[in-house]
């Protein structure tokens, strides 16, 4: 069984000027289901651009140019999907996560492994899934989400996640692996223009983000948040 995901951030990681910073997506436990996926917010595309004239010379549709009306309309059409969140209060945080640029990517790359840690595994429970089942895993991020010489990084803290557990020293515990049997993870950056899926990511995340400046929780059926730290 292989799983994708997709995913888009909200916010800016900037602890001077921002009060949050988000990820979040969307994920399918099938390529067929994906793909389903894909074609039906490809036609929801095609409606609102045939309401507002604006979308009419096939301008991308994104959250930050959509009024607040089509946004939650759009996290309504994808109240069947899975959806996952994670939402960092850039206060708390420790001051040293701001200190450079590389120990900031260090700590984006941790909160979106644990966001989605924490989102497979609750999904898995909810849906009967044995982990074991789980072979493929395929992360699919806005290109802007990530530097590009830390993709390979990335990559392989998801595998060591997933497939080997990972220690906790600030805690002296160990977590166990998600998926003990999976054979890779791949992750791919992505131009939002030419893959459907990272745009209802985009609006996701852009959901969350709001509504966590806004002081309440996100609500969307089958949304899996964490917050940090």
């Amino acid at each position: 069984m292989d799983l994708y995901v997709y995913s888009d951030e909200s916010g800016v990681f900037d602890q001077a000027h921002q009060d949050y910073f988000v990820f979040g997506g969307v994920i399918f436990l099938s390529s067929k289901e994906k793909e389903l996926a894909a074609r039906r917010y490809a036609s929801i595309e095609n409606i609102i651009r045939e309401g507002r004239p604006s979308y009419a010379d096939g301008r991308e549709i994104k959250a930050n140019n959509l009024g607040v009306k089509w946004r939650h309309s759009l996290v309504r059409s994808m109240n069947p999907w899975l959806k996952f969140g994670v939402v960092m209060d850039l206060k708390k945080l420790n001051p040293w996560v701001f200190s450079s640029k590389r120990s900031k990517q260090r700590y984006m790359d941790y909160a979106y492994k644990v966001g989605l840690r924490h989102a497979l595994t609750e999904i898995m429970k909810d849906r009967g899934i044995a982990p074991s089942a789980i072979r493929f895993v395929y992360v699919n991020c806005d290109e802007h989400s990530t530097a590009t010489n830390g993709l390979y990084e990335m990559e392989e803290g998801l595998l060591s996640e997933f497939k080997f557990g990972t220690f906790n020293y600030s805690y002296d515990r160990f977590f166990e692996p998600l998926f003990p049997k999976i054979i890779n993870v791949k992750v791919k950056f992505c131009s939002s223009i030419s893959t459907t899926l990272v745009r209802p990511a985009d609006i996701i995340a852009n959901h969350i983000y709001h509504s966590a400046l806004e002081g309440y929780q996100a609500s969307s059926k089958n949304l899996y948040l964490k917050y940090l730290p």
